[in-house]
C-alpha cells in the first residue's frame, strides 16, 4: 500500500516583506529645509548678506527663489540674480556669518 503525502509549504512572501520593513530605509533625497528657509526670508522681507564663491558680499532681501537661483531685491542698487552655485554662503544682516569676518565697528 503506498500513501501519497503532499508537503505543505507556508507562504513565505509575508515573512520576507516583513523583513524587509524592518531595514533602515535610506533618507529622502529632497527635504523641504531648504524652500522652508527661503519662504521665511521672503515672508520676512529679512535683509540678507550673501557671499559669492570669490568673496563679494551682497545685501539685500530675497524676492523669489527657484531650484537653480535666487533674486536678490537691493536699494539703491540694481536687482540681482544669481545663481546658488556661486554663493558660498547667506545669513541674516546683523548676524555674523562665520568666525572668519570681522564685525564692523
Amino acid at each position: 500500500m503506498s500513501i501519497n503525502r503532499k508537503l505543505i509549504r507556508p507562504d513565505m512572501s509575508a515573512a520576507r516583506q516583513a523583513a524587509s520593513d524592518k531595514r533602515k530605509k535610506a533618507p529622502p533625497v529632497e527635504t523641504a529645509a531648504e524652500a522652508f528657509y527661503y519662504v521665511k526670508q521672503m515672508a520676512g522681507k529679512t535683509p540678507m548678506v550673501v557671499v559669492t564663491l570669490d568673496g563679494e558680499r551682497l545685501m539685500g532681501v530675497i524676492e523669489w527663489y527657484d531650484e537653480s537661483a535666487i533674486k536678490l531685491h537691493r536699494r539703491g542698487a540694481p536687482n540681482l540674480l544669481l545663481m546658488k552655485h556661486a554663493i558660498k554662503y547667506m545669513h541674516k544682516e546683523g548676524d555674523m556669518g562665520t568666525l572668519d569676518e570681522t564685525p564692523e565697528e
